[in-house]
């Protein structure tokens, strides 16, 4: 397995206090206490950027709260995660290289067995979260109907009913790069080679304990999580076992730019009503 390289030293010229904290991130490991903050932390923030911003913003143009989701993380996510890695990159090397911060990054699976690998992956997502769509619905049915999110609960389509054939275009064709490609390539650059690295202690069970908290995170969605526990884990156990990032990245990204594109097209060829 990876051997952790232990941070250089750092620059002090932002002040000792900044120091102290990049130090303790870019530490070989984290206590699980600080593990949890950290994974945590940008969803509550999202939930909180959208509740006071996106939705009132893109309601207010006349888009559905759909969109919204997609202006919150363009707010909160990339500033907190990729901000996050970029500074303790500059911290560490002098410059924006995430070196030293995000692991599994030495690509030891040839290119090949890399797409062999990550096409069987996307197959289990798409096939493993529709097939327990049911038992997300009867959770939030039973437990999650108090969630104050305008759409909670259903569909795209139901997401986006009501709305002119145009608009609901347009929301769908704009999250394409952003929650159907950027920003879960973030979220893997975050969540596995900076935070799940940094699990090295708990052997095995590190992409169990990531996935576990990257379910979690998602607090605008909590009726997905054991779902969501089932069919994303082999994403980040196959990262984890061959010490390639990619592999979680080819599948995450993978399947939700597949699944946005998939349903703008149909969308746009009235497929779906």
């Amino acid at each position: 397995m990876e051997t952790i390289r232990k941070p250089l030293s750092m620059s002090t010229t932002a002040g000792a206090r900044p120091s102290r904290i990049a130090e303790r991130l870019l530490a070989d490991r984290h206590s699980l206490p600080l593990s949890i903050a950290l994974h945590l932390a940008p969803g509550a923030l999202i939930v909180a950027v959208y509740l006071l911003v996106a939705e009132p913003l893109v309601k207010s143009l006349g888009y559905p709260p759909f969109l919204g989701w997609a202006v919150a993380m363009l707010l909160a996510l990339v500033p907190f995660e990729l901000g996050l890695l970029l500074w303790l990159g500059r911290r560490r090397n002098g410059g924006f290289s995430l070196r030293g911060v995000v692991h599994y990054l030495d690509e030891p699976i040839p290119r090949r067995k890399l797409v062999a690998l990550v096409i069987p992956l996307i197959f289990w997502f798409l096939a493993v979260s529709s097939l327990l769509t049911p038992m997300d619905n009867f959770i939030y049915r039973s437990l999650f109907r108090w969630v104050p999110f305008e759409g909670a609960g259903g569909g795209v389509t139901d997401v986006l009913a009501g709305y002119p054939h145009s608009v609901m275009l347009t929301a769908l064709a704009v999250c394409i790069p952003l929650t159907g490609l950027s920003f879960p390539v973030v979220e893997e650059l975050y969540f596995r080679g900076f935070l799940m690295a940094r699990l090295s202690r708990l052997g095995r069970w590190a992409p169990v304990v990531s996935t576990v908290l990257f379910s979690l995170y998602h607090l605008w969605t909590p009726w997905v999580f054991l779902s969501r526990v089932i069919f994303f884990l082999p994403g980040p156990w196959f990262a984890w076992r061959k010490q390639d990032l990619r592999v979680s990245i080819g599948m995450h990204a993978g399947t939700t730019f597949v699944l946005q594109t998939f349903g703008t097209v149909a969308l746009l060829l009235n497929l779906v009503p």
